[in-house]
């Protein structure tokens, strides 16, 4: 099986994690300005530093009525602690600077399908890795430089050489700017087209369906020229209103726009870091009355830029989010990750910004 990052998760330790002396409670009189003041609050900090996650201050959590703090190894200043670690963290999860950086899915012929990515995609070959070791070979391929734009990566695992792609995983998307004029290159290489050139239904963009070598379904649709034309990852989910708040509050994704097709029994959401025309996006469909898809084992995981792994990871566990690697370096290359599930099961792991910009080097 192709090595696919495996996770879980490292929550910085709260007050209940602390161990104190004597009895469960202690209470520190602040009577004036004076060394003994100064002494007291010099022992407060250095029992309980854990309150410094987010900056969050121990002046702020302690102050008490009347001049004087107390605190409760499991009372109310530990719920209030809960309580303003998860708005803080939620908080700096608007102001990271996340960025979709690539998808990751299995093929069972690597040479042929970067052929057809490059000849009928027009997509460019960025890296290639073998690592017989551990039997299995990577491809970046995309339409600029990884460190700008949202590339895939291919994974090929020795000796496989087909996938079950299921049922959950929709579709990539591809901005062209002449949609006949790519879908008649694709035929003539020998793609196969699933629709014709046309309007989307309930609407007038223009799109097309093709297939990749693997069964992959990519969804063209014709655009005037964009810095990101590989710009959808279509994905099933079972509760749209779930995913959507999830994607918010521990991705920090904006939900770009929502449509409903009663017509043809549908709602699709997308989500991502910026407008759709000059981004990669999340597309999430949800059909009506199905709650449960088959993911098959082809398709494998999106990859998120983020500035900090340990406080996305804490954030992604706060809003139920289930982390599956736990923050830290990778063995050889020390590019810190973390991973998580959705509430779906669709996988997605965070790189470090700046470790990633030094892997690229």
């Amino acid at each position: 099986m192709p090595r696919i990052i495996p996770m879980a998760s490292s929550i910085r330790p709260s007050l209940l994690s602390s161990r104190f002396s004597g009895n469960s409670r202690f209470v520190v009189s602040l009577c004036s300005f004076t060394s003994h003041r100064r002494l007291s609050l010099f022992h407060l900090r250095s029992v309980v530093p854990q309150f410094q996650s987010f900056g969050l201050t121990t002046s702020k959590l302690f102050r008490g009525e009347g001049g004087r703090i107390s605190v409760s190894a499991a009372g109310t200043v530990a719920q209030a602690s809960t309580a303003t670690t998860q708005e803080n963290a939620l908080e700096w999860v608007k102001k990271d600077k996340k960025r979709m950086l690539h998808v990751v899915y299995r093929v069972g012929d690597m040479d042929r399908t970067i052929k057809f990515y490059t000849e009928c995609l027009g997509m460019k070959l960025l890296r290639k890795r073998e690592v017989p070791e551990e039997r299995y070979t990577n491809a970046f391929l995309g339409y600029g430089p990884e460190d700008s734009h949202f590339v895939v990566e291919l994974t090929y695992n020795y000796g496989v050489d087909n996938y079950d792609i299921g049922t959950g995983f929709g579709h990539f998307g591809i901005a062209v700017d002449d949609i006949t004029k790519t879908v008649d290159l694709i035929k003539a290489k020998g793609g196969k087209v699933t629709r014709e050139p046309g309007p989307v239904k309930g609407g007038k963009t223009v799109i097309a369906f093709i297939e990749d070598p693997d069964g992959y379904k990519f969804e063209l649709l014709e655009r005037g020229p964009t810095p990101e034309p590989l710009c959808q990852v279509m994905l099933r989910v079972g509760d749209l209103d779930r995913s959507i708040e999830f994607y918010e509050k521990a991705y920090g994704m904006e939900l770009l726009r929502k449509r409903d097709n009663p017509e043809y029994k549908y709602t699709i959401a997308m989500m991502g870091y910026g407008p759709e025309d000059k981004n990669a996006v999340m597309e999430l469909t949800y059909n009506y009355g199905v709650t449960e898809y088959d993911k098959g084992n082809a398709y494998a995981q999106i990859a998120i830029g983020t500035d900090d792994i340990y406080k996305t990871a804490e954030a992604i566990k706060l809003c139920g989010g289930k982390i599956t690697r736990e923050p830290g370096p990778l063995p050889g290359i020390n590019t810190k990750i973390t991973a998580c599930l959705d509430p779906d099961g669709w996988k997605t792991v965070f790189v470090d910004n700046i470790d990633l910009l030094k892997e690229l080097e």
